[in-house]
């Protein structure tokens, strides 16, 4: 696949920053947008219709696991993966079932990152 366009999305801009950077150093893939909460992935997903999403769980005025559902529906092809700090299964496996592909875990290796990609385009 080639020119893959990806929305970041978490409330720490350092998370977004090192997240866009990894995605990045690979030729055709490119951030084309950032959100900081749902709001903002809901809005993102249907301006930009990305390939892939990356969706913190836990962000303030709206969380990723109620963003999803939104999501999926302006943008149904969007892939998500989920990230998340340690100790967030439940929410983690919540997510899966409302349509999210996969998970990254924080602090996040950016092979970890990277394969979670592979993993979602193989969908």
């Amino acid at each position: 696949m080639n020119n893959l366009k990806f929305v970041v999305v978490d409330d720490a801009v350092f998370m977004r920053t090192l997240l866009k950077k990894i995605i990045e150093e690979v030729e055709s893939y490119k951030v084309v947008a950032e959100g900081a909460n749902g709001i903002e992935a809901i809005e993102k997903a249907q301006v930009y219709k990305p390939d892939i999403m990356t969706l913190d769980i836990t962000m303030p005025d709206m969380d990723g696991i109620t963003a999803v559902k939104e999501i999926l529906k302006y943008s149904p092809d969007t892939k998500i993966i989920m990230v998340s700090a340690m100790g967030q299964q439940s929410m983690v496996i919540d997510a899966i079932k409302l349509g999210a592909k996969d998970f990254v875990v924080k602090p996040f290796e950016k092979s970890r990152v990277l394969q979670a990609i592979s993993n979602v385009l193989a969908i």
